[in-house]
């Protein structure tokens, strides 16, 4: 893996808050602003050699190149592994989840909660603590202190990917832990939780995917055949736009674990 230093120049308005940096979509796209951000996070947090991260989101419009910028960049740091939602995708109560279950160093979420996604509407990204909460005052000021003297950070071109261990749940594994959305929720010790409307009655659930379905653990328990809740066709739209249609080419694969 080749290494390679980029020359950047500090960019305005990195000043993110405990729900982590809000923009609109375009602002994300601008030559070199996610790969700024990610740089000041791991200056903030000392790095990220040797260290073990999680990494997901809600599925809103360029969350697929976003994940790849973070990916890449970890690993050119030196970082250990990143445990990553199946297609990059994780509620933010199962990334915090998973952050404390795995005993990671924290975690990237690519969110912007209730905003409306989309190329003209709103992103957002953010980073938890090992405790799965959002990074206090002082790490976000340490963040935004680095943005202002960013000059350089440092990727990969050439990220090597290798096969993995397929689980039962369709991640794959490269020592550490993997699956969809809500696992993190719905399986915290490896076993499917039953939830009240399993027990008699289904419930049609008809989730807008790109704001709900992965917000939505119950929901997603609903899809899983493993968890025994309920038949095919219980959720309906349950695909997020960035896997079925725009960024096809660029998604994460199935629980990537670099």
């Amino acid at each position: 893996m080749s290494i390679l230093t980029v020359e950047t120049t500090p960019i305005e308005g990195q000043k993110p808050g405990t729900s982590g940096l809000r923009k609109k979509t375009r602002v994300f796209m601008g030559p070199h602003f996610v790969e700024n951000f990610v740089q000041a996070i791991l200056d903030a947090i000392g790095g990220a050699a040797g260290k073990t991260f999680v990494l997901g989101g809600d599925g809103r419009y360029f969350s697929p190149q976003v994940a790849q910028v973070i990916l890449r960049m970890c690993a050119a740091q030196g970082a250990k592994k990143v445990i990553v939602g199946r297609d990059a995708l994780l509620s933010t109560p199962a990334a915090s989840h998973l952050i404390r279950l795995n005993k990671t160093d924290g975690g990237f979420i690519m969110s912007a909660s209730h905003n409306p996604g989309g190329i003209d509407e709103d992103f957002g990204l953010k980073f938890n603590m090992p405790n799965g909460g959002p990074a206090p005052e002082g790490v976000t000021d340490a963040i935004f202190a680095a943005t202002e003297t960013m000059r350089e950070y440092s990727d990969t071109r050439s990220l090597r990917r290798r096969s993995r261990h397929r689980r039962r749940d369709g991640a794959r594994r490269h020592g550490g832990r993997g699956g969809g959305p809500g696992c993190g929720l719905c399986r915290a010790d490896g076993n499917a939780v039953r939830l009240p409307q399993a027990q008699g009655a289904v419930c049609r659930r008809f989730p807008d995917a790109v704001r709900r379905d992965v917000r939505d653990h119950r929901a997603l328990c609903d899809r899983d055949p493993r968890a025994g809740l309920a038949p095919p066709g219980t959720v309906v739209n349950g695909t997020p736009l960035p896997i079925s249609a725009a960024c096809t080419r660029t998604r994460t694969r199935p629980g990537r674990m670099i």
